[in-house]
């Protein structure tokens, strides 16, 4: 099921992030557990994990970039199961 990712809240006051790496790129597979992309804020960064398994169809937001908490961040493709 085609769906898109948000930024997740790492912390209590966070209102955004940067993406400061991408480990999973797009057409990759990933599985639940693996990291699909590192955020940083003003106090911490932050590995954010894939919670299903499934293919990164499209990053939204680059590398470098800042995004808002609830941003979508990639379009991905969740398998069924």
């Amino acid at each position: 099921m085609k769906t898109t990712l948000k930024l997740v809240r790492v912390g209590m006051t966070m209102t955004e992030g940067t993406i400061v790496a991408w480990h999973v790129g797009p057409g990759a597979r990933f599985v639940a557990g693996d990291v699909l992309y590192t955020v940083e804020t003003e106090k911490v960064s932050h590995d954010v994990e894939a919670t299903a398994g499934g293919t990164l169809l499209e990053i939204l937001v680059p590398v470098d970039e800042d995004a808002e908490v609830g941003q979508a961040v990639c379009v991905v493709d969740v398998e069924n199961g």
